[in-house]
């Protein structure tokens, strides 16, 4: 069995406002790229089955240093299939991995949960681990600074 990894934040707004900042084109550009890049969504079909297909982009001189380092694209298509939708609760996706320089394509699953607390909505990421230490460590820090960007644009001090 895969372990995952659990990543968790608390927002000061309802479900189903976390919900659309993290199921619409305009949602999603807003916060979902670590600091330093931005991302375009090209497609988005929220149905199990269905698929999101957006463009990350290095902008900042540290994140464009650090794709020509790793020698990778300063703009990477990305996909997710998801697997699992159920309004504002639940959403799971499968990651396509194609853009690791001499590495085969590969997925991995992501498990994001909303529940209502006082005060707001908890925010659990349950995320499977990469191909390796060092790219699964890259994911996470990418993925907690997308959750500080949330926080950003839902009105949370970070």
């Amino acid at each position: 069995m895969t372990t995952q990894h659990r990543i968790e934040r608390t927002y000061p707004t309802d479900p189903a406002t976390i919900w659309r900042l993290w199921t619409t084109p305009e949602g999603i550009a807003s916060w979902w790229a670590p600091d330093g890049f931005t991302t375009e969504v090209e497609t988005l079909d929220l149905r199990e089955g269905g698929e999101l297909k957006y463009v990350m982009t290095a902008t900042a001189p540290e994140a464009v240093d650090f794709m020509k380092s790793a020698g990778m694209p300063l703009a990477t298509t990305s996909y997710k299939r998801f697997t699992q939708v159920d309004e504002p609760r639940t959403l799971a996706y499968q990651s396509v991995v194609d853009f690791v320089p001499d590495h085969d394509t590969y997925e991995f699953g992501t498990e994001v949960t909303l529940t209502p607390v006082d005060g707001g909505t908890q925010v659990v990421m349950l995320v499977e681990p990469l191909h390796d230490e060092v790219w699964t460590q890259r994911l996470l820090e990418g993925r907690k600074n997308e959750l500080e960007n949330l926080a950003r644009v839902v009105g949370e001090s970070a």
